[in-house]
């Protein structure tokens, strides 16, 4: 076997394997979708042929053989199926019914490729009229009659229902369009017979005509029960009733069986006839006699009126609020009585009560201790063998108020709202608490909710008046009790703030201790903060106990030079602030004293220098020059005078600026252009000049 055929063996294998028979590898056709349309219309009536029309929407070339597998559905449900090559199929409904509306669809399958189309609602109206037969139409008390009842041509699932003078009496579902049933009618009247049927289509259901009525004759049996009931009239509670159920039976021997029942309690069941007695109950008594005969069953009622003995008691206590541990009394009493059949001494009145120490003090009066908790009680009037009870009395005793507690809630703040808090540990709500100054009621107020208390808002001008307050409780016929003065600090807002230096400002010289001085009126303890114009952030803080505080700063320099201030705040929250400081730092003497040995020194120099020059010109001729340094003034630290003496001539100058010799004879400038102080031509005169320097 060569390559090539092996190859092409391989090929068919792979093919064959891949694509089963009837599939198209490359199918010339496009499937789209499905297509159902009803004819001759969606609404119809009864007894129409109605096609649905299923198409598929393809697209194939003329050589192509597709074939089509269609599914016809309603309601969810496959109705049929057909395989064929058309691309288009009908299904046929002939003669439709009711039961044929629904929603149907069309489903088509090429080569496993499914489509459906939408759904398409098929609506048949009109029903058949129902047919009734009635095998008897006159029958025996308790006789069967058989009835059919018929929809002729209908289907699908039917419900048929049958009526007797227009009351139901029967419903029942059919497997078929017919459902025969047996009725039995009671009673000598006539009776008219009619149905009708139901058709179920979901969700709904649709209802036919009523049929043809047939009348029924029923013929009733000679036999009847008799109840007789004695007495009938006047009758009270306790009496004896005498009640006999029998049997009126003219034409038969038989003897049949009787019941005698009340309500739904049976009292006796024999043959023929019951005699019962029983003691009367109010307010009605309802008795029925009634008799069994095969299929028959017939009753009679009868009923008697019963007068009340006595009505049942009722309970009340006294006082009606009950403290703990109090005195209470409790009072049982029938509100009316039949006097003509009952005496007072006759009605017995009891409590039910666990308490051992009750006492009876007159007709349904007790006298007993208020329980601690929530108590039920009830009593009876009995009278003649008749026992009554009262309704449920609960009893809930109160809790006293305990004397009350007043306390100020936050801070107290002279001259502002005041929050005064007033409770008591016990007692039952509601409670009343009075706010009271020197004993004088200022205002009311109720709580009703349990861990609440008493909120009252003053304001005080004077901080003695906190401690005429005090409150009252009280919750009900109780005393009222009235709380202890209230004791409480008040705290007075901060005023007049002022500040001292030390020492003066004029006198404050570098390397000095400064001590500034804060001072307010009010409450302490009090927080200070100092300030320096300009800062946000304060320089210190200080909480004090006392109404002053100090800022001291060791060593001052020139740069604590400035203003300053202070503010303080307490418990009020109000904030006060100083006016402002101002701080001059002076230069430490012991500096002045260095700068102006500094500047003797440079004048010195200078004035030596001019000395020696001037000596140095002029020391062939034996002139003499005299040169003194002395301040200007005795009184001045910073003014000094240069004093030059040339024989008796004296020439001053200030020590701010230099002295110079200018080069000429008996010349000395003072450094500018502009001033020029002249010196004697002769300075064999010793005259003296000074100059003054400041510092």
């Amino acid at each position: 076997m060569g390559l090539p055929l092996l190859l092409l063996l391989l090929t068919s294998t792979l093919l064959s394997t891949c694509f089963p028979p009837g599939s198209m590898v490359n199918a010339l056709y496009s499937f789209r979708g499905a297509d159902l349309s009803i004819e001759p219309g969606d609404h119809v009536n009864r007894d129409t042929d109605v096609t649905l029309r299923c198409k598929a929407i393809i697209t194939i070339s003329d050589n192509e053989e597709v074939t089509y597998f269609y599914t016809v559905i309603k309601d969810s449900i496959d109705l049929y199926t057909k395989t064929t090559t058309i691309d288009e199929f009908e299904y046929t409904l002939p003669k439709v019914r009711v039961s044929n509306t629904g929603k149907y669809e069309c489903k088509i399958s090429i080569n496993g490729t499914e489509e459906t189309s939408k759904l398409t609602k098929l609506t048949v109206t009109g029903l058949s009229r129902p047919e009734l037969r009635i095998d008897k139409t006159e029958v025996t008390e308790g006789e069967e009659v058989t009835v059919s009842c018929r929809a002729p041509g209908e289907t699908g699932s039917i419900y048929f229902t049958f009526y007797d003078n227009s009351n139901e009496i029967i419903e029942k579902r059919a497997t078929s369009n017919e459902l025969q049933t047996k009725l039995r009618l009671s009673g000598s009247s006539n009776h008219s017979i009619y149905c009708t049927y139901t058709v179920s289509i979901s969700p709904t259901s649709v209802n036919s005509e009523k049929s043809e009525m047939v009348k029924v004759t029923v013929k009733e049996l000679p036999i009847k029960p008799v109840l007789t009931i004695s007495p009938r009239d006047n009758v009270f509670e306790g009496d004896t009733l005498s009640i006999l159920c029998t049997v009126d039976n003219q034409h038969s021997t038989e003897r049949l069986q009787v019941e005698l029942s009340q309500g739904a309690r049976l009292l006796a069941r024999e043959y023929a006839t019951i005699q019962h007695s029983l003691k009367a109950t109010a307010p009605a008594l309802m008795f029925e006699c009634g008799l069994n005969a095969g299929s028959v069953n017939k009753f009679m009622t009868g009923s008697v009126s019963v007068n009340e003995l006595f009505l049942a008691p009722t309970l009340t206590v006294s006082p009606r609020e009950v403290f703990q541990h109090d005195n209470m009394m409790l009072t049982c009493s029938s509100e009316k009585q039949a006097y003509q059949r009952l005496r007072n001494t006759e009605l017995i009145y009891t409590l039910n009560s666990s308490d051992n120490a009750l006492t009876m003090t007159g007709t349904g009066v007790f006298n007993l201790t208020a329980p601690m908790y929530d108590f039920n009680y009830t009593c009876a009037a009995t009278a003649k063998g008749i026992t009554k009870h009262s309704e449920i009395l609960t009893v809930r005793p109160k809790v006293a108020v305990s004397r009350p507690f007043i306390k100020v809630h936050g801070n107290a703040v002279l001259g502002q709202l005041i929050q005064i808090h007033c409770w008591s540990d016990h007692g039952t709500l509601p409670i009343n608490y009075t706010l009271l100054i020197d004993e004088r009621k200022l205002v009311t107020i109720t709580i009703r909710l349990p861990n609440q208390k008493a909120v009252f808002n003053i304001s005080i001008n004077k901080t003695e008046d906190i401690n005429k307050y005090s409150c009252a409780a009280k919750n009900g016929m109780k005393e009222t009790l009235t709380s202890s003065r209230l004791n409480a600090a008040v705290i007075v807002p901060l005023s007049h703030p002022s500040t001292l230096v030390v020492p003066e400002s004029g006198e404050i010289y570098e390397g000095h201790l400064l001590t500034l001085f804060c001072k307010v009126n009010g409450t302490a303890p009090i927080t200070f903060m100092w300030y320096r114009t300009g800062d946000r952030q304060p320089l210190n803080t200080t909480n004090s106990n006392q109404t002053f505080t100090t800022y001291e700063v060791p060593k001052v320099t020139s740069q604590h030079s400035g203003k300053y201030y202070c503010e303080a705040v307490n418990q009020a929250r109000n904030i006060v602030r100083s006016e402002e400081v101002t701080i001059e730092v002076h230069m430490a003497k012991w500096k002045k004293a260095l700068i102006v040995g500094t500047v003797l020194l440079l004048v010195s120099g200078v004035v030596l220098a001019i000395v020696v020059y001037i000596k140095s010109r002029r020391g062939r001729r034996g002139e003499a020059t005299d040169l003194s340094v002395k301040p200007a003034s005795p009184k001045s630290d910073d003014t000094f005078r240069v004093t030059l003496t040339h024989d008796t001539e004296v020439y001053n100058a200030p020590t701010d600026a230099a002295v110079f010799y200018d080069g000429k004879e008996g010349r000395v400038t003072n450094g500018t252009r502009d001033s020029v102080a002249s010196l004697p031509a002769d300075l064999s005169n010793r005259s003296s000049y000074s100059i003054p320097a400041t510092v």
